[in-house]
């Protein structure tokens, strides 16, 4: 039985969303410290009453040090690792010319499982600890992944990723092996242990009709799976997809008719919506998952956090590894903030931490377990040193409140600011 722990420091819980709040600092509850138990959060409050309700528990005392729920990223694709950063191509040149090669290797058990260790070794470094991520088209790569997190006691999403056209030889799977694919590796992973299953069409342009209609039904059959796809990220890639699906109303209806739109559905990008598809999102309770880092370094657009929020939609952050440019979480909140100052709509210190965590959880159907310290959530959590650099802490020096102290390091932040993970309630980093 592992012993019960007291963390100390300045403790940020999520009684509402920032966004509804009559301000976004309402949202924010703030406590002493956080009890943790067999991996989930047992009570908050003060360091008096947590001490005397539990006298045998440890103590770890983190000072004026910030904790805060562990980041949850909506939308990676961990195959891409080690080509992150990668010279700027438009979308379709960047897939051929740095992804698919990539992708090809991943067909090897030991180069999956070298990557998928490194890359949650990466992200857990920098406070990262959910994802959900894309593999290849191989089995050997999901399976990789989902046991690199069974390791680590991570929670992750993921699926494979499926292809049958407008990809290389070797990169392409059939609407039957993607269906049955897919089919074992949910009966093998879905569930278990931290692991959820999410079905997983690229996008459009690289499944044919048959491609989605089977994926459409394999969803049908297995409803607590989600489903991760692309949508409307790059206004040339419309474009192509109208030309591969001249029948649809829009890109959203090239998965609408195949079943693949309702709850559990995250869209990555969702940057050119039409109306009627912002509508239909919004009725059928999908979730929009925006990838600035991505979207800026790819040249795709400005996601329009403010007018998607006020209808309704479900928003996750991303940071889409590796056409978005960094793995931490931390540069893409400053690069949230960056798109929404560029559409004239500012998004406040407590809109930028919600999103990295309660927002992402949500998106992914997951709020009731990760993405918030509250009784009962399972103890995934960040520890976050506010003066971590000089320049940062210079700035932090001057705060008024715990939200001028916590915006320098959103914005300048790095893996320097991660002064502690626990994953499950286990140190991780």
């Amino acid at each position: 039985m592992e012993q019960d722990l007291i963390v100390l420091g300045r403790v940020l819980s999520f009684s509402a969303s920032p966004f509804d709040a009559a301000g976004p600092e309402a949202a924010i509850d703030q406590y002493e410290a956080i009890a943790l138990r067999g991996g989930k959060i047992v009570a908050l409050g003060t360091k008096a009453a947590l001490v005397k309700a539990l006298p045998e528990a440890q103590i770890i005392d983190h000072g004026d040090k910030l904790i805060v729920p562990g980041f949850v990223d909506a939308h990676v694709h961990y195959p891409q690792t080690a080509i992150i950063a990668s010279w700027g191509k438009r979308l379709i040149d960047w897939l051929n010319t740095y992804t698919f090669p990539e992708e090809m290797r991943f067909g090897d058990a030991g180069y999956a499982a070298e990557i998928a260790a490194r890359y949650l070794d990466l992200t857990t470094a920098c406070g990262t600890t959910t994802v959900a991520s894309y593999c290849t088209i191989h089995p050997e790569s999901v399976d990789a992944l989902f046991q690199a997190a069974q390791a680590r006691g991570q929670r992750v999403v993921a699926g494979k990723t499926c292809m049958d056209r407008n990809a290389p030889e070797g990169l392409r799977d059939t609407p039957q092996s993607a269906h049955d694919d897919s089919a074992a590796l949910i009966q093998r992973w879905h569930g278990v242990d931290r692991i959820t299953y999410a079905i997983t069409p690229r996008f459009s342009p690289t499944s044919t009709p048959e491609q989605l209609d089977a994926l459409g039904a394999l969803w049908a059959a297995h409803p607590t799976c989600l489903m991760q796809t692309h949508l409307s990220e790059q206004l040339d890639e419309i474009e192509w997809v109208r030309s591969l699906y001249p029948e649809a109303r829009d890109y959203l209806d090239t998965y609408e008719q195949f079943g693949l739109l309702g709850e559990g559905a995250l869209f990555g990008h969702a940057i050119h919506l039409e109306p009627r598809e912002r509508d239909r999102l919004r009725e059928a309770r999908a979730s929009l998952i925006h990838c600035p880092t991505s979207n800026t370094f790819i040249g795709s657009g400005l996601f329009d956090m403010q007018g998607l929020i006020q209808e309704g939609q479900r928003i996750g952050l991303a940071t889409d590894t590796g056409g978005g440019s960094s793995f931490s979480m931390l540069r893409t909140m400053a690069a949230a903030y960056e798109v929404a100052q560029l559409r004239g709509t500012p998004l406040h210190a407590a809109q930028l931490l919600w999103l990295a965590t309660q927002g992402s959880a949500t998106a992914l159907g997951l709020q009731d377990k990760v993405g918030n310290l509250a009784v009962g959530m399972e103890a995934d959590l960040v520890v976050l040193d506010l003066a971590s650099t000089p320049a940062i802490a210079q700035r932090a020096n001057r705060a008024n409140d715990i939200w001028e102290a916590l915006f320098p390091t959103l914005m300048m932040g790095d893996d320097r600011a991660i002064s502690e993970v626990r994953i499950n309630g286990r140190k991780a980093h």
